[in-house]
Protein backbone atom coordinates (compact mmCIF):
# COMPACT_ATOMS: atom_id res chain seq x y z
CA UNK A 1 0.00 0.00 0.00
CA UNK A 2 1.10 3.55 -0.69
CA UNK A 3 1.94 6.04 2.02
CA UNK A 4 -0.71 8.47 3.23
CA UNK A 5 1.17 11.38 1.68
CA UNK A 6 1.11 9.57 -1.68
CA UNK A 7 -2.58 8.76 -1.34
CA UNK A 8 -3.41 12.33 -0.35
CA UNK A 9 -1.41 13.73 -3.25
CA UNK A 10 -3.29 11.51 -5.72
CA UNK A 11 -6.67 12.39 -4.21
CA UNK A 12 -6.02 16.14 -4.08
CA UNK A 13 -4.17 16.60 -7.37
CA UNK A 14 -4.60 13.70 -9.76
CA UNK A 15 -8.23 12.81 -9.00
CA UNK A 16 -9.84 15.92 -7.52
CA UNK A 17 -11.96 18.06 -9.86
CA UNK A 18 -10.24 21.28 -10.87
CA UNK A 19 -13.10 23.35 -9.42
CA UNK A 20 -12.46 21.85 -5.96
CA UNK A 21 -8.68 22.13 -5.81
CA UNK A 22 -7.66 24.19 -2.83
CA UNK A 23 -11.10 23.70 -1.26
CA UNK A 24 -11.12 19.96 -0.45
CA UNK A 25 -8.47 18.48 1.83
CA UNK A 26 -8.16 14.87 2.89
CA UNK A 27 -6.71 14.21 6.31
CA UNK A 28 -5.53 11.04 8.01
CA UNK A 29 -3.15 10.49 10.87
CA UNK A 30 -1.92 7.81 13.24
CA UNK A 31 -1.10 8.67 16.82
CA UNK A 32 2.28 7.25 17.77
CA UNK A 33 1.46 7.18 21.49
CA UNK A 34 -1.83 5.36 20.90
CA UNK A 35 -1.98 1.57 21.19
CA UNK A 36 -1.45 0.06 17.73
CA UNK A 37 -0.91 3.62 16.39
CA UNK A 38 -4.62 4.13 15.76
CA UNK A 39 -5.79 7.51 14.56
CA UNK A 40 -8.38 9.55 12.77
CA UNK A 41 -9.42 10.72 9.33
CA UNK A 42 -11.47 13.56 7.85
CA UNK A 43 -12.48 15.31 4.67
CA UNK A 44 -12.41 19.09 4.92
CA UNK A 45 -14.11 21.66 2.75
CA UNK A 46 -12.62 25.15 3.06
CA UNK A 47 -11.10 24.15 6.40
CA UNK A 48 -14.31 22.75 7.91
CA UNK A 49 -14.45 19.01 8.58
CA UNK A 50 -17.47 17.68 6.72
CA UNK A 51 -16.89 14.10 7.86
CA UNK A 52 -14.50 13.07 10.59
CA UNK A 53 -13.87 9.82 12.31
CA UNK A 54 -11.69 8.25 14.93
CA UNK A 55 -10.86 4.65 15.75
CA UNK A 56 -11.96 5.08 19.35
CA UNK A 57 -15.46 6.24 18.30
CA UNK A 58 -16.19 2.70 17.11
CA UNK A 59 -16.02 1.44 20.67
CA UNK A 60 -17.73 4.37 22.34
CA UNK A 61 -20.60 4.54 19.82
CA UNK A 62 -20.98 0.90 18.77
CA UNK A 63 -24.30 0.52 20.53
CA UNK A 64 -25.73 3.45 18.52
CA UNK A 65 -25.63 1.38 15.32
CA UNK A 66 -29.00 -0.05 14.38
CA UNK A 67 -29.00 -3.80 14.98
CA UNK A 68 -30.13 -5.22 11.65
CA UNK A 69 -28.98 -7.73 9.04
CA UNK A 70 -26.09 -5.43 8.16
CA UNK A 71 -24.75 -5.51 11.73
CA UNK A 72 -22.38 -8.39 11.01
CA UNK A 73 -21.44 -6.87 7.66
CA UNK A 74 -20.52 -3.58 9.33
CA UNK A 75 -17.71 -5.30 11.17
CA UNK A 76 -17.39 -2.88 14.06
CA UNK A 77 -14.00 -4.31 15.01
CA UNK A 78 -12.68 -3.85 11.47
CA UNK A 79 -14.75 -0.77 10.65
CA UNK A 80 -14.95 -2.06 7.11
CA UNK A 81 -18.55 -1.26 6.26
CA UNK A 82 -18.94 2.43 5.61
CA UNK A 83 -22.48 3.68 5.34
CA UNK A 84 -24.18 6.92 6.33
CA UNK A 85 -24.60 5.79 9.95
CA UNK A 86 -20.87 5.05 10.29
CA UNK A 87 -19.91 8.41 8.77
CA UNK A 88 -22.35 10.40 10.89
CA UNK A 89 -21.18 8.68 14.07
CA UNK A 90 -17.54 9.08 13.07
CA UNK A 91 -16.82 5.38 13.56
CA UNK A 92 -14.07 5.19 10.98
CA UNK A 93 -10.37 5.91 11.01
CA UNK A 94 -7.39 6.34 8.72
CA UNK A 95 -7.40 2.63 7.81
CA UNK A 96 -10.90 3.05 6.36
CA UNK A 97 -9.55 5.81 4.12
CA UNK A 98 -6.68 3.56 3.02
CA UNK A 99 -9.05 0.69 2.15
CA UNK A 100 -11.48 3.03 0.41
CA UNK A 101 -8.69 4.57 -1.63
CA UNK A 102 -7.38 1.16 -2.63
CA UNK A 103 -10.84 0.20 -3.91
CA UNK A 104 -11.33 3.59 -5.61
CA UNK A 105 -7.89 3.58 -7.24
CA UNK A 106 -8.33 0.06 -8.67
CA UNK A 107 -11.73 0.30 -10.36
CA UNK A 108 -13.60 2.43 -12.86
CA UNK A 109 -15.24 5.68 -11.86
CA UNK A 110 -18.67 4.17 -12.58
CA UNK A 111 -17.95 1.27 -10.22
CA UNK A 112 -16.78 3.75 -7.58
CA UNK A 113 -19.97 5.79 -7.91
CA UNK A 114 -22.03 2.67 -7.12
CA UNK A 115 -19.76 1.21 -4.43
CA UNK A 116 -21.23 -0.07 -1.16
CA UNK A 117 -18.49 1.90 0.63
CA UNK A 118 -19.71 5.46 1.08
CA UNK A 119 -16.18 6.85 1.36
CA UNK A 120 -15.39 5.40 -2.10
CA UNK A 121 -18.53 7.05 -3.47
CA UNK A 122 -17.50 10.39 -1.92
CA UNK A 123 -14.04 10.11 -3.49
CA UNK A 124 -15.79 9.42 -6.81
CA UNK A 125 -18.25 12.34 -6.73
CA UNK A 126 -15.34 14.72 -6.13
CA UNK A 127 -13.34 13.15 -8.98
CA UNK A 128 -12.46 15.10 -12.13
CA UNK A 129 -13.67 12.18 -14.29
CA UNK A 130 -17.25 12.91 -13.23
CA UNK A 131 -18.23 15.67 -15.61
CA UNK A 132 -21.16 18.06 -15.74
CA UNK A 133 -23.31 15.70 -17.83
CA UNK A 134 -22.84 12.90 -15.31
CA UNK A 135 -23.59 15.28 -12.44
CA UNK A 136 -26.81 16.36 -14.16
CA UNK A 137 -27.82 12.69 -14.55
CA UNK A 138 -27.01 11.98 -10.91
CA UNK A 139 -28.91 15.09 -9.81
CA UNK A 140 -32.16 13.44 -10.89
CA UNK A 141 -31.56 10.58 -8.43
CA UNK A 142 -29.91 12.44 -5.57
CA UNK A 143 -32.94 12.32 -3.25
CA UNK A 144 -32.43 8.55 -3.00
CA UNK A 145 -28.87 9.01 -1.74
CA UNK A 146 -27.66 9.20 1.84
CA UNK A 147 -27.55 12.57 3.56
CA UNK A 148 -23.75 12.58 3.73
CA UNK A 149 -23.41 11.81 0.03
CA UNK A 150 -25.89 14.61 -0.76
CA UNK A 151 -23.68 17.08 1.14
CA UNK A 152 -20.66 16.19 -1.00
CA UNK A 153 -22.77 16.14 -4.15
CA UNK A 154 -24.02 19.67 -3.44
CA UNK A 155 -20.45 20.86 -2.81
CA UNK A 156 -19.43 19.48 -6.20
CA UNK A 157 -22.47 20.83 -8.06
CA UNK A 158 -21.97 24.28 -6.54
CA UNK A 159 -18.27 24.26 -7.48
CA UNK A 160 -19.20 23.39 -11.07
CA UNK A 161 -21.80 26.18 -11.23
CA UNK A 162 -24.69 23.80 -11.83
CA UNK A 163 -27.99 25.15 -10.48
CA UNK A 164 -29.50 22.94 -7.79
CA UNK A 165 -32.97 21.58 -8.36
Amino acid sequence: MATWSGIRKKLETEYLAESLRGHIQYYATSYSKSPDHEGRAAIRYDGKEIIKGCYWNAWVKADLFPKDEKWEKRGIEKMGYMDDVALKLGTFDQHCFYRAFEEFDNQSIDDSLTSDNLIVRIFAILDRRVGKRKLLLLQKMIENESETFQVFFSIRVKAEGIPST
